[in-house]
């Protein structure tokens, strides 16, 4: 392992990812649309599969009706909605979307396709991602190039099912799983993750105190689930990334920074191991998921982390 600046490698990634020529399809006739109380997150309802289906989206207030908005969707835990999402995370703050359109799915039953407790299949909330995206590009200005994904613990863990997905994951440029429970993808069946493409972004975040989804594997609320070290390691020979990785240890040694150099762009993916954090989503201010797991503030901020690593990516054009 050697030793990188953060700033460095930000850099040489943004490099690489401009390099790249930017997705321009997708339909667009959701543009010109207007909508009504900008600002304020707004139910919506999808048939998908002959079930009915909701979201949540939050457009900016100042949501330009003909202007193509990168798009977020954030997946909630299990036994939850997408609205408990949106207020434990705070993406909707003007600091992270100001200029964003998030998105919040809701689990059939509270939760997501791939535990042995999920109400719906793989393919039934896959389909429900297709349908979603549909309804969203039909009636909000959507910039196909800049879809991205990330989501807590059971969300986390099917926003990994979309990535290992050819065809719904290849409408997204990047994924960010917190607290990943990765039961699509453990040591049993992680041969049957095919990416749309190489290499595929993602960043994972994780606690080292977490007894929920522990970061060495074994039996989890819903099956088996991987060690993290091996999912990032089989993620990182799925990207064809480099062997030896890029660490940075900060915050007293409290706080782990791994980056993967793949196919020639750096920092395609990344990780973070809070060593003392549990099983909620990482904040340095106080958070309902945090409360919920007996835990206390982190030194990181998932939301922070995740929104810039998205923002160096676009869904290439080939």
């Amino acid at each position: 392992m050697v030793k990188a600046t953060r700033l460095s490698i930000l850099a040489l990634s943004a490099a690489c990812a401009s390099a790249a020529t930017p997705y321009t399809g997708g339909d667009t006739s959701g543009c010109g649309k207007s909508h009504l109380f900008n600002g304020i997150p707004q139910p919506r309802d999808v048939q998908s599969g002959g079930v009915d289906r909701s979201y949540l989206i939050h457009v900016p207030s100042s949501y330009d009706a003909n202007n193509q908005y990168p798009t977020i969707l954030g997946f909630h835990g299990s036994s939850s909605i997408g609205l408990f999402f949106e207020a434990d995370t705070g993406f909707d703050s003007s600091q992270f979307t100001g200029d964003k359109i998030m998105v919040y799915p809701d689990g059939l039953g509270g939760a997501w396709a791939g535990a042995n407790y999920s109400e719906a299949t793989v393919e039934q909330d896959l389909q429900f991602v297709w349908d979603l995206l549909v309804d969203l590009r039909q009636n909000y200005c959507i910039d196909s190039a800049r879809i991205y994904a990330t989501g807590l613990s059971i969300g986390g863990g099917f926003v990994d099912t979309i990535a290992c997905n050819a065809t719904v994951g290849g409408e997204f440029a990047a994924f960010a799983p917190g607290s990943g429970s990765f039961y699509t993808n453990n040591d049993a069946n992680y041969q049957d993750c095919q990416p749309a493409r190489v290499p595929m972004p993602i960043l994972e975040i994780h606690g080292g105190a977490d007894t929920d989804v522990k970061y060495d594997g074994g039996e989890g609320e819903g099956g088996i689930e991987p060690s993290i070290p091996n999912w990032l390691s089989r993620w990182a020979e799925r990207n064809q990334c480099d062997e030896q990785y890029q660490q940075e240890d900060l915050f007293d040694d409290d706080v782990h920074h791994l980056s993967w150099t793949c196919d020639g762009q750096e920092a395609v993916i990344e990780h973070y191991k809070t060593d003392d954090q549990k099983h909620d989503w990482a904040s340095p201010d106080i958070n309902f998921s945090q409360i919920a797991a007996g835990d206390l503030p982190t030194h990181i901020s998932a939301t922070t982390l995740v929104t810039d690593f998205f923002m160096r990516f676009t869904r290439p054009a080939a």
